[in-house]
């Protein structure tokens, strides 16, 4: 049985928290290990830090996996372009995903088959090391004034964003991965940095779901099971960011879109989180409005603050279940078998070729 094909019949393992955390290095340290025990702690993303090569990942991964008895969601941002946290040893350098979408209006059917084709290759890598999950799609509208989104956003039209979206989910599934769509409902349309600053987007929300967020509407939670909300306000619908607005979470996404998936806070050590408070106060502001798991990312010392904090927290059943789809649906390949397996060789090349055009 590999650490990714797991049961919840025994009842005895522990479900996964709601604070994803991350990892200082290329092994875990003792502290670390104790970290990913507690109880409230539900997953680890990685970054470009965590990896030289790939063995060394698997490694760190099969650890991670091996921390408790039901194993922890490994996430990673590895999107493509300027976003994608492993380069080197074998993985494939993967486009920014305005690719897709500049090919779209030259050729549609083409453009749909390469979006598929590339999810495919960049899920089968990321699993033949050990990674579970990467927060990809971004289905931000390409307004051509977001800095921080820029060539990562697939399209200005939202039907064509849902489209190609559908296409790059349907080639990630097929190597046993689940897809994250942000960020909702929308961060094209304000130039600021949610990294840096607070943006904030003066529209109503009609406009706003009738563009921004549709393709989060059209997809749904069946192909979408994970949504990341924007550290962005939108003051004409709440007065705080999109991931610490009940009105947000509960009200529009679940409520009004009838969503029923994740929803992870982005990272609450960013500027954009700031005006929730200090990292407790940030984390009950995102849980109360209805997010499944929070971020802290680059602080372990806030971490610990709010794990200490979160301590005596009686788990949510539905976070931990909807947290669960998460889990890759099959056993990872190997890379050497990847090597071997025609499907993953014909989608690289296809892509490889068509990507030069």
């Amino acid at each position: 049985m590999t650490p990714h094909q797991h049961t919840h019949s025994g009842g005895a393992a522990m479900p996964p928290g709601p604070v994803m955390v991350d990892v200082a290095g290329l092994e875990l340290s003792g502290a670390e290990r104790a970290r990913l025990r507690h109880p409230q702690v539900g997953g680890v993303i990685l970054f470009a830090r965590n990896f030289s090569d790939r063995a060394q990942l698997a490694a760190l991964c099969a650890a991670i996996h091996g921390a408790r008895d039901e194993p922890l969601l490994i996430a990673v941002d590895h999107e493509g372009g300027r976003v994608q946290r492993f380069r080197t040893d074998g993985f494939t350098p993967l486009p920014a995903m305005r690719i897709f979408g500049q090919w779209y209006d030259r050729d549609p059917q083409a453009a749909l088959r390469a979006a598929t084709e590339t999810g495919f290759v960049l899920a089968s890598e990321l699993r033949a090391c050990g990674v579970d999950f990467s927060f990809t799609p971004v289905l931000d509208l390409d307004y051509g004034v977001s800095q921080v989104i820029g060539n990562r956003a697939l399209h200005e039209d939202p039907a064509v964003v849902a489209l190609l979206a559908r296409a790059l989910i349907q080639g990630l599934s097929q190597a046993g991965m689940a897809a994250c769509g942000k960020h909702f409902p929308g961060h094209g349309a304000v130039a600021a940095d949610s990294h840096l600053a607070i943006p904030v987007d003066d529209r109503p929300l009609e406009d706003i779901l009738e563009a921004d967020a549709a393709p989060y509407r059209w997809l749904g939670d069946l192909a979408l099971p994970a949504v990341m909300p924007a550290h962005v306000i939108y003051p004409r619908v709440a007065p705080e960011p999109a991931g610490f607005s009940r009105r947000w979470v509960t009200d529009i996404l679940r409520g009004r879109m009838e969503y029923d998936g994740v929803v992870f806070s982005d990272d609450l050590t960013m500027e954009g989180a700031s005006v929730a408070g200090d990292i407790r106060a940030r984390a009950l502001a995102a849980l109360a409005a209805g997010c499944d798991m929070v971020l802290v990312c680059n602080r372990p010392d806030l971490a610990d603050e709010l794990l200490a904090a979160l301590a005596g927290r009686s788990p949510d059943p539905q976070a931990a279940r909807r947290i669960r789809r998460l889990m890759p649906s099959r056993p990872a390949p190997d890379w050497t078998g990847l090597l071997s397996d025609p499907r993953y060789l014909r989608a690289r090349s296809l892509r490889s070729e068509n990507l030069s055009i």
